[in-house]
Order: C-alpha cells, then sequence, then structure tokens
C-alpha cells in the first residue's frame, strides 16, 4: 500500500515540474507540413500567472494577450492562464520565475523593489496625478537603467506598462480620515511599499493573498482592503464592507516578468512576438479597466455600499514618511522622478 501510494506521488510530482519546466513545454507538437513543403514550427506553451479573479480588467488583458500572441505566431504560442493566484502567491511565483522556469507572472513594481529597491518608486502613494504619467515613465531612459538592473537579478519585463488602476479603499467602517484608519486591520499585498503606506496612514496592515481576501473579511481577520474598484469587486469585498473612501492612495502600474534565462531559452521571434502582443493587450486593458471602474462605482451604490468623497490633503501628509523609509534608494530618487515629469512632452 505504502509502495503504492509513493508511486502516485512521484506521478504527480513529475507532472509538476513538467509544468514548470524552463524553456519549452512538454506541450509542444509538429503540425503538417504546408503545400510548399516546410513543416510549421512547433508550439511553445508558456505559463502565465496573476492573481485576478477571471473577469476583472487584468484577466481580459490576458485572455487578449493569449489571442493576440497565437494569431501573430500563426498558433506557434500557447499562453496558459492561470489566474487567480493558482501557481501560488505573487511572491512565490515571482521566485519561480527567476529560477527559469516556464512561467510569465504578473508582478507589482513594489514586489520587484526586493530585487532593485528603486522599482519601488512607482508604486509610491501619491505619487503622481495620473496613471498617465506612471506609463510615460516607463518611456524614459530612467527605466530602461531599471530594467538593466532587473535584468541582474535574472527578471525580465516582457510589458512593463499595463494600467492596474487607482486604489481605494473599502472598510466595514466608515473612514473619511486618517484619524478613523487607527485600529483597522486593513488588507495589503505582501510586499513593504503597501505596509509602510498603510502603518503611516494609522491602520494595521495585514499582508493577505488577494484570493484569500473575501474569507478573511468573512472571519473578521480583517476590517477591509484597498485595490481599484474592479479588483474589488472580483474577489467580493463589498458584499461583507459597505464603505468606499475614494483615497486614491496608490496610481497603479503593474509589470509581467519572467526569468531571463527561460526567456533567453526562447527563439527571438518568440520574444519579440511576446512583448509586441503584451504592449497591445495593456492598452486594450486599459479601456476594459477604465469602463469597469465606472460601472463597479454605480453597481457598489447599488448594493448599498456608502461611496465617501474625500479630502485627501490629509492622507497625503502622513504618507510623507514613506519616502524616507527606504534607505536603499538612489539618492534624490523623488526629485529625479518629478523632474521627469515635468519634462514630460
Amino acid at each position: 500500500m505504502k509502495k503504492s501510494l509513493l508511486a502516485v506521488l512521484m506521478v504527480f510530482l513529475l507532472m509538476i515540474a513538467n509544468a514548470c519546466s524552463s524553456g519549452t513545454t512538454s506541450g509542444k507538437s509538429s503540425s503538417s507540413s504546408s503545400s510548399d513543403g516546410d513543416t510549421d514550427k512547433e508550439k511553445i506553451e508558456i505559463n502565465v500567472a496573476y492573481g485576478n479573479q477571471p473577469g476583472e480588467p487584468i484577466d481580459q488583458q490576458a485572455n487578449k494577450w493569449k489571442e493576440l500572441a497565437a494569431e501573430a505566431s500563426d498558433g506557434q504560442i500557447v499562453l496558459n492562464l492561470y489566474p487567480s493566484s493558482q501557481l501560488g502567491a505573487e511572491k512565490d511565483v515571482v521566485e519561480q520565475a527567476k529560477m527559469g522556469n516556464n512561467v510569465i507572472v504578473m508582478a507589482g513594481y513594489d514586489f520587484l523593489m526586493d530585487y532593485v529597491p528603486d522599482a519601488g518608486i512607482l508604486t509610491a502613494p501619491y505619487l503622481t496625478e495620473n496613471l498617465d504619467d506612471l506609463v510615460y515613465l516607463t518611456t524614459t531612459d530612467w527605466f530602461t537603467g531599471l530594467t538593466d538592473k532587473l535584468r541582474e537579478q535574472d527578471i525580465e519585463i516582457v510589458n512593463g506598462n499595463t494600467a492596474y488602476g487607482v486604489r481605494h479603499l473599502m472598510t466595514n467602517e466608515k473612514v473619511t480620515t486618517p484619524k478613523e484608519l487607527a485600529g483597522l486591520k486593513i488588507r495589503v499585498p505582501n510586499n513593504q511599499m503597501s505596509i509602510k503606506t498603510f502603518e503611516a496612514l494609522g491602520a494595521t496592515a495585514t499582508p493577505t493573498p488577494l484570493g484569500d481576501l473575501y474569507t478573511s473579511l468573512q472571519q473578521g481577520l480583517i476590517d477591509g482592503a484597498e485595490n481599484p474598484l474592479p479588483v474589488l469587486q472580483g474577489v467580493k469585498a463589498q458584499e461583507i464592507s459597505k464603505h468606499l473612501s475614494l483615497t486614491g492612495h496608490q496610481k497603479f502600474i503593474t509589470s509581467w516578468i519572467a526569468g531571463t534565462g527561460f526567456i533567453e531559452s526562447l527563439p527571438a521571434d518568440v520574444v519579440e512576438i511576446l512583448k509586441e502582443t503584451g504592449n497591445e493587450a495593456a492598452e486594450y486593458g486599459r479601456t476594459v479597466l477604465e469602463e469597469q471602474t465606472d460601472n463597479v462605482l454605480e453597481e457598489f451604490k447599488n448594493e448599498g455600499v456608502e461611496v465617501h468623497e474625500i479630502d485627501i490633503a490629509p492622507f497625503k501628509a502622513k504618507v510623507g514618511s514613506v519616502y524616507e523609509a527606504f534607505p536603499d534608494w538612489t539618492p534624490g530618487l523623488y526629485e529625479e522622478i518629478q523632474k521627469l515629469l515635468e519634462n514630460k512632452q
């Protein structure tokens, strides 16, 4: 009996290893010869992981990317999508990618600051006025230098300008000032930028995987959460938390990254297609995000959520200390970013 169980376990582990192996996956197959005698290229299957739920803008963007990549490669590139943190928490899957496994994972710049500290500035609270300013920063020489440093850490940015949205606060109790956050346990992603931001605001920052947010609210482990509106709806936070404060504390873009070793194992034309179609999908995702954000706000109101327009000045004042909390940042980084934005055409 023990031997049988051991054999089953070994087969299961081998299946997992095969699914996450670097390079092309075992799903590759040769197509039949074309009419001129040439043989089509073998399929390349790539796993794509993200924490968001099916139907959210990020999921729709991922599905668009899958469609565009398949079309541009004549079916050679097959993106296997894994939403809802199916392959693990963001930090864990980033580590899988760094090790060269076959995976592209959506990773916030607040997570990437664990490897290159300056990346975190892109998610700092109240850094810019809008998402367009953040997207602009990804076109600068400063950002090129950032990607070079990430590459040295075995992290390759496949797409760096995905609009994730403007993050707001949804709580069980009414919150219109930082003072009212005192003692509240607020779910945040497991990264230092989010943790320090909400600690500065007076809350108890509580890192929790996005997939566990609803259960944590339901069980009273947290008193609220923060995220763009479509994400909050995607995890059904509004079913429990009935107060939405439009704090806009982060204008948020994110990246899709892979391990440098994995990217280098792919044919150059495949990498080019992934990046080009990734950018096209990001533009599509931005349109979906804007449409869904407007719709979700109205749906929240219809579901009994109280929406609070607030004075953000006290929130801005509180988070000023966050910019002093990262000694590993390049000196003058904030000033450099602001100068880049001033020079934006």
